[in-house]
Parts: C-alpha cells; structure tokens; sequence
C-alpha cells in the first residue's frame, strides 16, 4: 500500500509545499522572545513580541519568500559595567512567520518594550470566477 502525502493528494492540486512548509515552521519554534498574535479586525492581525532591552536600531523586519522574520541584536556595550545579577536576556534572536498568500505588512512600532508588526489581509474583488470555455 502506497502512503499519500498531503501534497500528493490527487484532490489538493498545487499544495505539494505545504508539507514543506509545515516541517519549516516545526523547526523553527523557539520560546524567545515571547509573542502575542491577534486578529485585530475582520482581514487584519497583529504580532507583538517582547523586545525589552531592545532599541529600533538593534531590530530588523523582513519579509523574505512569504516568511515575517524579525531579528534581534544589542549592539556590545562600550561601558565597563559589572553586573552582580543579570535576569535581562540580551541576546540575539530570530523569529520567523509564514504569510498566507495576500497578506502584508502594514507597518511596526515599539512601545513600553513590545514590538508590534501589523498585519493586513488583501480582499479579492472578485470571490467567484466564472471560465469561459473556448472550442477546440
């Protein structure tokens, strides 16, 4: 007996990378920094991450191949500080979404140590498509 895969399914035509994609976003998963996501209306949602420590300067948001990703690295600090006690978490990280199709990135601002990347879904004019069937 042959096992089908999801993408090999004969019904689930043009979703041969979603395994892929899953096995992806299973590998990734990592617990810093923490994260909310929210659906903040009907077609628009919002990420927020627990930056704190982190100045605008020291993160970066890019969208590479349908992939939210958002860095994170403290430049070193110049100063001779000694610390007796250090709770705060300063290091570098990597945090990476999958989009949907048609979904973008309406901007992020920081605020209180919370980084927030907002969201937007693009609504298709048209949900149904009629094809006009030409002769052979």
């Amino acid at each position: 007996m042959t096992k089908l895969t999801l993408g090999s399914h004969p019904f689930l035509l043009g979703f041969d990378q979603l395994e892929r994609l899953v096995e992806r976003t299973a590998k990734s998963e990592n617990g810093y920094p923490p994260f909310n996501i929210e659906q903040s209306a009907d077609n628009a949602y919002r990420i927020t991450l627990a930056v704190a420590g982190f100045g605008e300067d020291d993160l970066s948001i890019t969208v590479e191949d349908r992939q939210l990703i958002v860095r994170g690295r403290q430049a070193d600090a110049d100063d001779d500080r000694i610390f007796l006690h250090r709770g705060i978490a300063a290091r570098q990280f990597q945090k990476a979404f999958v989009l949907a199709d048609g979904v973008e990135v309406a901007g992020a601002t920081t605020e209180n140590g919370l980084l927030h990347v907002d969201l937007k879904r693009a609504v298709p004019d048209t949900i149904v498509q009629t094809i006009k069937i030409n002769k052979g």
